[in-house]
Formats: C-alpha cells, sequence, structure tokens
C-alpha cells in the first residue's frame, strides 16, 4: 500500500516562487513541512492504494482527465487557516469547483476512494506555504507580514497530477492531461 493525493500544479516559475517563500518559512519561522511537497492546489486529498493496482488507478485518472476542460486559476495575495498554516489564496472560480467535486465524485464511483473529512466542509482551494508546523506563536509573528502583501499570478491548469508519498516526502508520480490540452495540440 502506498499513498497518494492528486492536485494541480503550477507552472514552473510560480512553483519556485512559492517554494521561495516556503523556505523563507522554513528558515525564519521553522516551518518546513510545506517542503514536503511540490507547490499545488489538493483536489483528492491523502489516500492509500495497493501498490499492485496502480495500473487501474492510472487507467481510470487518464480517462477522467481525458474528459476534462483546462481550468483557469488565479492566485491571489495570501491567507491562512489560523492558527497554524499559512497559504497562497485560490480564487474559487465555478470551473476549478466543479472539476474538484466531478473528481470527487468520480474517484468515490469508479475507484472507491472516499474522503470522509472533505464530505463534511467546503473545498477550499489553496498553496501552502507554511503547514501545520508552524507554532502558534511563529504564526502570530509571520501572519501579520503576510496578510497584506501582495501576490498574483493566473495560468492555466492543463493536468491532473498525482504525488506518492515516499515515506518521507510527495513526488510527482504521474500526470493526465485534460482532454482539451490533447485537442490543442492535435490541431497544431
Amino acid at each position: 500500500m502506498s499513498r497518494f493525493f492528486i492536485a494541480l500544479l503550477p507552472p514552473q516559475d510560480i512553483q519556485d516562487y512559492a517554494n521561495e517563500i516556503k523556505q523563507y518559512f522554513a528558515d525564519r519561522y521553522t516551518s518546513s513541512g510545506a517542503l514536503k511537497s511540490p507547490p499545488h492546489i489538493t483536489l483528492q486529498p491523502p489516500f492509500e492504494w495497493a501498490d499492485a493496482n496502480l495500473p487501474v488507478l492510472e487507467a481510470s485518472l487518464k480517462e477522467f482527465a481525458s474528459e476534462q476542460q483546462q481550468v483557469a486559476i488565479t492566485l491571489k495575495g495570501f491567507d491562512a487557516f489560523a492558527p497554524r498554516v499559512i497559504y497562497i489564496n485560490v480564487v474559487r472560480s465555478q470551473e476549478l469547483l466543479t472539476l474538484q467535486a466531478d473528481l470527487m465524485a468520480y474517484t468515490e464511483s469508479n475507484l472507491r476512494i472516499v474522503d470522509k473529512v472533505s464530505k463534511t466542509r467546503p473545498f477550499a482551494p489553496h498553496l501552502t506555504v507554511a503547514f501545520r508546523d508552524l507554532t502558534k506563536q511563529n504564526f502570530k509573528a509571520a501572519w501579520p507580514e503576510f496578510e497584506n502583501r501582495q501576490l498574483h499570478f493566473e495560468f492555466t491548469a492543463d493536468k491532473l497530477t498525482l504525488l506518492l508519498h515516499d515515506g518521507k516526502r510527495w513526488n510527482i508520480k504521474s500526470e493526465f492531461v485534460f482532454f482539451a490540452t490533447e485537442q490543442g495540440k492535435k490541431k497544431q
């Protein structure tokens, strides 16, 4: 059994920026938990999956992605899940909310992957830069520095990413391109 989750990853330049902020939190506020995964927007929280059935999971996610359109994503400013987590705010769009809801429904009905916590709270898209290892005291010190900091990025999410935990950190296992992206490549 391995642990996986499914996410949207921003382009490399935005990942680099987010990683700089994560490193700042690690250096200045001893919060390094966010460095254990690439910058991402979680769509399907971590779940256990039998290694022998990995081809089934990947084929199913490829099928799901092949039916999806690209999604415009806007990152704007910072927000927090006080008193422990600080993140880059992801603007909630109907397209993003629909993609996440459709993925959760698809993984439940086709793969029997159910995240009970997600069923009890609304989807809050975010890109974590300081994780739960941020102490309450350090949160109080860091939050005034970030709560009004300006940040604005826009990108188009064109694939799902499956991440695998190796015992220490999350790594990209596979990517599944959205239908509209494939169609665009075929037309060129």
